[in-house]
């Protein structure tokens, strides 16, 4: 009986591993005119010029920031967070820079130079 229980925790803990390596790591798409950092797949496009692009993404937060599954995602595509002000976060991967700025249900990302 013992074993029983302790084989469906495991199976419990493994499916909810798969489902959240899943949504995490499947959710987000290089962009190469960003130098291949990750956008949301889920995010639309509302605005975008040669340094800058603004999307529409329900899990920004001006408080908040960006989730923690999209900050995971960064990290480990080499992209390290540098400095927060406000709502504005700005990452560096070798010589790339690019700013993330954070406000409710729109994710702006800059190109720094």
């Amino acid at each position: 009986m013992k074993r029983k229980a302790g084989l469906a925790i495991l199976a419990l803990i493994l499916m909810a591993s798969g489902i959240f390596y899943y949504t995490t790591f499947f959710s987000y798409q290089a962009s190469e005119a960003f130098s291949g950092f990750p956008i949301p797949k889920k995010a639309e496009l509302l605005e975008e010029n040669q340094d800058a692009r603004i999307y529409n993404w329900k899990k920004a937060s001006e408080e908040n920031g960006i989730p923690l599954g999209y900050e995971l995602v960064l990290k480990l595509n080499g992209w390290d967070k540098q400095e927060r002000e406000g709502a504005s976060v700005s990452y560096t991967k070798g010589e790339k820079h690019i700013d993330v700025i954070s406000q409710v249900q729109l994710l702006t990302l800059r190109k720094m130079e």
